[in-house]
């Protein structure tokens, strides 16, 4: 198929996994690397293919999340074969690497898809976007396809390899998908799985606030996810999960300790929670449907100020 379409089904499988069809392109990649080194494919024009559909993806998303922000996250956590802790973790490296992170995202298994969005939402401009996006495509396109061009010059210099190839290279590149696909869906299930059997109900939640009972509220939402929802659940302190680890000690022993995020199922607080079992604070629970499900419910919600995260400290006048 390869070296019938070349360069447009380069282009077209690359395009669709940055844009999140769960198609692996690194073995296609290696791929027109190794055919290179037969004259069957040229090497820039390979690179450039794969660049530019990565580009346009990347670009896509980016404008989607600086528009549509926590709804586009919501939307790659149920299209990506990651864990939905993921864009935690991209945000985290967001807030701690800066906008440079971008050049090696593509180089960080479920980080690649969910940064292009994440830096329209930090209102990052289009231009450095389009810089540091394009410098970090053109080294993970580059990377494969000399690793490519390298075992192709293997197979060149020795022929029985390249039959060895020809005979297996189809079952072991679908045995690698395969692998890939079923690890990924692996780990997806075990978060789930651990969240599942430690949920709190809003209603029980709602119940037990009116009758008095005392109770530890955490709101681990990212300060961008405030932004349109300047409120918490009433008594809830704001913390991410970075600080709450850091302030563990602070963390009462003798009250339940209730974590909620906007994450799909939970996934923030299901990871938080049980990151506070390994801390020895065992009375931990996600509440079920985080805070949409509680204001769907219409339950009351306590306002906080408005936050503009990363906002650069003002001048003094004169």
């Amino acid at each position: 198929m390869l070296l019938k379409y070349k360069y447009l089904l380069l282009f077209a499988w690359v395009l669709a996994e940055q844009a999140g069809v769960p198609l692996p392109s690194a073995p296609l990649l290696l791929t027109a690397g190794a055919l290179s080194a037969e004259r069957k494919m040229n090497l820039p024009l390979s690179l450039v293919a794969g660049v530019i559909a990565s580009i346009i993806a990347d670009s896509a998303w980016f404008f989607a999340g600086r528009r549509y922000g926590t709804r586009v996250m919501r939307l790659i956590n149920r299209m990506s074969m990651h864990p939905p802790t993921y864009v935690r973790r991209t945000r985290w490296l967001f807030d701690r690497r800066g906008r440079l992170f971008l050049i090696f995202a593509k180089f960080l298994p479920g980080v690649s898809l969910i940064a292009p969005p994440v830096a329209g939402q930090y209102g990052m401009g289009y231009g450095l976007f389009l810089l540091l996006d394009g410098i970090g495509s053109a080294l993970w396109v580059s990377l494969l396809l000399v690793a490519g061009r390298y075992f192709g010059d293997v197979i060149k210099r020795d022929a029985r390899l390249l039959n060895l190839a020809g005979r297996f290279a189809g079952v072991l590149i679908l045995v690698a998908v395969s692998g890939l696909l079923l690890e990924r869906l692996h780990r997806r299930r075990v978060v789930l799985k651990a969240l599942a059997a430690s949920r709190l109900d809003p209603i029980e939640l709602k119940r037990r606030l009116d009758a008095g009972e005392p109770m530890f509220i955490v709101d681990l939402r990212h300060p961008l996810e405030l932004l349109p929802d300047p409120f918490v659940l009433p008594g809830a302190m704001h913390f991410s999960p970075e600080e709450l680890a850091a302030h563990q000690a602070e963390i009462p022993h003798d009250r339940e300790v209730v974590l909620y995020c906007t994450c799909p199922s939970e996934a923030t607080a299901a990871r938080t929670a049980m990151m506070l079992h390994s801390l020895g604070i065992a009375n931990v629970r996600p509440l079920r449907g985080g805070f949409d499900e509680w204001k769907r419910l219409g339950y009351p919600l306590q306002p906080i100020p408005a936050v503009i995260p990363f906002a650069p400290a003002a001048q003094p006048a004169g």
